[in-house]
Parts: structure tokens; C-alpha cells; sequence
């Protein structure tokens, strides 16, 4: 269910799953090439560990149990809940438009069978977003092919959905959920990028299908309203909640990019005008500018949120195919060769972080339909060693240790910072900050953290791949908090993956108050 998507704000606290995978992570990486047989092999083990081909229907876990952690879906949790199947049925699509597979055409109409079995009323969803994706996804398959039920099924469901547009609050914009119109007296009600763009993206093929100029007017008319109230120059923010005229929650997720440039592509595409292609690339360069670790899209959390650097790549991929934007070429090639080079071994599955080593523990579907999907829609290139992006770091987005939840923010209160913010409130014992860094040959660097520390001098202890190289590292007092200052060190680092953590321990000496902004000069 889509409401677990909403948890997904407190990403800025450790989850228990990033607390099993830490203590796997920093070790070597033997990269592989990113080639059209790695793409197979991904999708083929994809579907081993998680397809029941009984029942028609993904798994849940890679373990095949039920986990508290998102116990949401068919047989209490063991199968996917409704929108994960929507992105495992995009998945088997991305992979037959790639092979033109007779398994996996047969897998399209199964997975359809497989959800009506288990889902027998779909619109008692309350989630309109979670319809959305479903109409999405049977368009595409109509496209595909051909089959007059998928385009039945998704004209139904769009119907569904549309019908709660409602401009009493905040002047248009579709519901997130149907029980929950009115702010005065519901804390969920709320209009989202989530709700509104797929929705766009749909009346696009709808028009296509029917060659009805209606849905046009619908998708520039939600376009309209998406665009006033939660785009701010390049920035895509939540949703919109409260009473009068309403707040903006400025959450960023990789999601809501994906899901605007690929409502601003269809637009694109259907009418020509060039405004809606330069709002398709500001969204997609502030998230490559900005949501990225050295040009990896960045780490959200676990549940839901894998999948939303799915959304945004695929996205950015049809941006690519269907606007002709060539330049974003390299960049979903380099984050398909870093899902693939940091697959497990054991079972070929991709975890949640492509920059780091993926760890023992199970894996959630729609985390691993992720790294399966970017290597399908996108193009090999062969290149055969590590990526080690462009060596930049911003620590907004760098994985974090909090004690017992607490000991750091992202914050973007202070100017000079780089990226979207920085790190703040920093002043507790166990705390630290981890960036995953791929280089393609072992050898030295000189690092640089850039730094405020206007309560005076501070110090973190460092260290590589869990050996420290600094067990004091001495962060001069800066004269404010917009005041910015850096500190350097050199390190040694092999080949392949490894882990960079600064952190705070008052047994080595580490105190005050500290800022961090950048990691760079890998």
C-alpha cells in the first residue's frame, strides 16, 4: 500500500535493515560488465527467487516469509501489495520489449490473471495512486499487445480515479485517497505528485488509443495544476495538506522527479511544445545534479522506497528515447553497471543501495525488480570495470548510524551549502556517516570534507573499510554556521567498493557540534 510510501519521510533515521546490511558492507567488489547477457541473467534471477508461477504473482521477500516490515499485500504480506505487482508487471514489460521473450509475453496476461485473482474488486482500493499505477501499466500493455481488455481495464480505472479531481481545496488536483477529501476533518487528505503525474503520463495513451482529444485536456489541465502548486523553479516537491489554501510539503523523492518528467515527456510528445521538454530536463538535472552519491542515484530507505529511483529511470529513459535526449545516456548506463556490479553473488539479486555491496539478508521485491528493470530498458555499453562517478559526495545523501534514532538532520537553513543541504544537529556518541565509494583501481586519494563549525573546534574519527585512519581527524572552528571551511586527509582504497565513515565517539576524543556538507576528491 501506498501509505507506507508516506513512512518513508524518516529517512533520515536508520532502519533495521540498514542496521543487518552494515556489517557487510565494505568489502572488495569484483565488477563485471553491464552486456546484454548480464541483463538476461539479472531478469532470469529476478524471476527465480520471486515469481510463484502458481499463483501467478510476486513474492514479497526473497526469503519467501512474511517480515513485519512491510506486511502489506495478498496472504497477509507473503505476495506483493497492489502497487509493487503494478512495478513487477512493468518489470516482465521492460524485459519483453528488450528479448521479445514468449515467456515473458505469456508472463504479461499471467501476472493480470494472477492479480484479479487475488485482488477480485480493484476499486475497493482506497489509494488513488495505487489505481493510477495499475491504469498505467494496463495501458502500456495494451500498447504492447493489443489485448482490449488491458485498454478497457485502464480507461476504467482512470475514470475511477479522475473522478476525484476537486478544485473545493487548493484549486484543483486529485485526492490521494478516496475516504479522505476534506483536510477540516481527515489528517490524509492530501493532493500528491503521487496521484496526479502517472495520471498524466495515462490520459496521454488514452488519447492515443482513442484518438479523443478529451484526454488531453485532462492531462494538460492536472499538468496545470501540478505545475503551480508543487513545482518551485526545478524543485518537485510532496503534496499539498491543510485547511484554507493549504501547505506544501517540500519532501524530496527521486519519485516525485520520475513521475513529473515523465508526465512533461507524454505532454511533449503529444502537442510538441517545448516548454513541457524544458520542464522534463530541470526535473531530471536536479535530481542528477542534486539525488545522487559520485552520479549513483541515491539511497531512500527500504519498503517502498527502492522503487522510486525505478520510476525516475525509467522515466528519464523514455525522456531519452522519446524526446531524443542522448544525454542522459551514459548516466542511466552507469547506474545499470552499478546495479549489476554490486548484485548478489549467491542469487543474482540487486539490493536497495546500488553502491554498496548488497549483504545476506533477504530482499524485497520491488528493491530487486529495480536494479532487474534499469538493465533491461537501458542499452549496454560493455565497459567492463567500476564506477567511480565523479568522486563528489554531498552527505544529505550519504547512509547514516543514529543513536537510537537520533544524532543527526538534513538541514538547508544555512547558506553557502552545496546540493540540497547539508548535515546538522550532529552531537551524539555512535553516530556516524558512511559513503559508499567505487574505485576502478586500488591506489591513494587525498579526501576533502567541506564543514561548518561555528561552536568551535570538533573532530570525527575516520575510517576506511572499517580500519581507522584517523582516530581524532581535527575540524577547525569556522566563525558561523554559513561559514564554510575544509579539511583534508589521504587514504588508501582498493578496487572495487569500499566504505568511508566519519563518526563521532567520545572514547577517541570526538566532540562539539559539526556541519558537513561534501565528500569530495575521489
Amino acid at each position: 500500500m501506498i501509505v507506507q510510501r508516506r513512512s518513508v519521510v524518516k529517512w533520515l533515521s536508520v532502519s533495521s535493515v540498514m542496521a543487518l546490511f552494515l556489517s557487510v558492507w565494505g568489502g572488495a567488489n569484483r565488477a563485471s560488465a553491464f552486456t546484454a547477457s548480464n541483463a538476461d541473467t539479472a531478469m532470469n534471477s529476478l524471476v527465480n527467487v520471486f515469481y510463484d508461477a502458481n499463483a501467478k504473482y510476486f513474492y514479497t521477500n526473497s526469503d519467501h516469509l512474511i517480515h513485519a516490515a512491510h506486511a502489506f499485500g495478498p496472504n497477509g504480506g507473503l505476495y506483493t501489495d497492489f502497487w509493487w505487482e503494478a512495478q513487477m508487471w512493468e518489470t516482465v514489460m521492460d524485459a519483453y520489449q528488450r528479448t521479445g521473450s514468449s515467456t515473458y509475453r505469456t508472463m504479461i496476461d499471467d501476472i493480470y490473471t494472477g492479480f484479479n485473482a487475488k485482488y477480485t474488486n480493484m476499486i475497493d482500493n482506497q489509494f488513488n495512486d495505487d489505481l493510477g499505477w495499475w491504469a498505467l501499466a494496463c495501458l502500456r500493455a495494451y500498447e504492447i499487445t493489443g489485448t482490449q481488455e488491458y485498454l478497457n481495464r485502464g480507461s476504467f480505472l482512470f475514470d475511477q480515479v479522475y473522478a476525484y479531481w476537486d478544485t473545493t481545496y487548493y484549486g484543483g488536483g486529485i485526492w490521494w485517497r478516496k475516504d479522505a477529501t476534506d483536510p477540516a476533518t481527515s489528517s490524509n487528505a492530501q493532493k500528491n505528485m503521487a496521484s496526479n503525474a502517472p495520471m498524466v503520463m495515462t490520459a496521454i495513451k488514452l488519447k492515443n488509443a482513442y484518438n479523443n482529444s478529451t484526454y488531453l485536456t485532462k492531462a494538460q489541465q492536472m499538468y496545470t495544476w501540478i505545475k503551480t502548486k508543487l513545482v518551485s523553479g526545478n524543485k518537485v516537491n510532496d503534496h499539498m495538506e491543510g485547511t484554507g489554501a493549504g501547505i506544501v510539503k517540500d519532501w524530496d523523492f527521486t519519485y516525485n522527479y520520475g513521475t513529473f518528467l515523465g508526465a512533461a515527456t507524454a505532454l511533449y510528445g503529444a502537442t510538441g511544445t517545448s516548454s513541457y521538454l524544458t520542464d522534463a530536463n530541470n526535473a531530471a538535472g536536479y535530481v542528477i545534479d542534486k539525488m545522487t552519491s559520485a552520479t549513483t542515484l541515491m539511497y531512500e530507505e527500504e519498503n517502498d522506497a527502492p522503487g522510486f529511483k525505478m520510476i525516475f529511470a525509467r522515466n528519464l529513459n523514455q525522456l531519452r528515447v522519446q524526446a531524443g535526449q542522448s544525454q542522459y545516456l551514459n548516466f542511466l548506463q552507469q547506474n545499470a553497471t552499478q546495479a549489476w556490479n554490486h548484485k548478489r553473488t549467491s542469487d543474482g539479486i540487486i539490493g536497495s543501495d546500488w553502491t554498496a555491496p548488497t549483504g545476506s539478508a533477504y530482499i524485497q521485491s520491488l528493491t530487486a525488480a529495480a536494479g532487474a528493470s534499469i538493465l533491461q530498458f537501458v542499452s549496454p555499453d560493455n565497459y567492463t570495470g567500476n564506477i567511480a562517478g565523479n568522486g563528489l559526495y554531498e552527505a544529505e545523501n550519504a547512509r547514516r548510524t543514529l543513536a537510537s534514532g537520533v544524532g543527526m538532520i538534513n538541514e538547508s537553513t544555512q547558506t553557502g551549502f552545496n546540493g540540497r543541504g547539508y548535515v546538522a544537529g550532529w552531537n551524539t556518541n555512535g553516530t556516524s556517516l558512511d559513503f559508499y565509494v567505487n574505485q576502478n583501481n586500488a591506489g591513494t586519494k587525498t579526501i576533502t570534507f567541506r564543514y561548518a563549525a561555528a561552536a568551535g573546534n570538533a573532530s570525527r574519527y575516520v575510517k576506511v573499510n572499517g580500519v581507522d585512519v584517523a582516530a581524532n581527524l581535527n575540524f577547525s572552528g569556522t566563525s558561523g554556521w554559513s561559514s564554510w571551511n575544509t579539511v583534508s586527509m589521504t587514504i588508501s582504497l582498493q578496487a572495487g567498493s569500499n566504505t568511508i565513515q566519519l563518526g563521532y565517539d567520545t572514547s577517541k576524543g570526538n566532540n562539539n557540534w559539526l556541519n558537513v556538507d561534501q565528500l569530495y576528491g575521489l
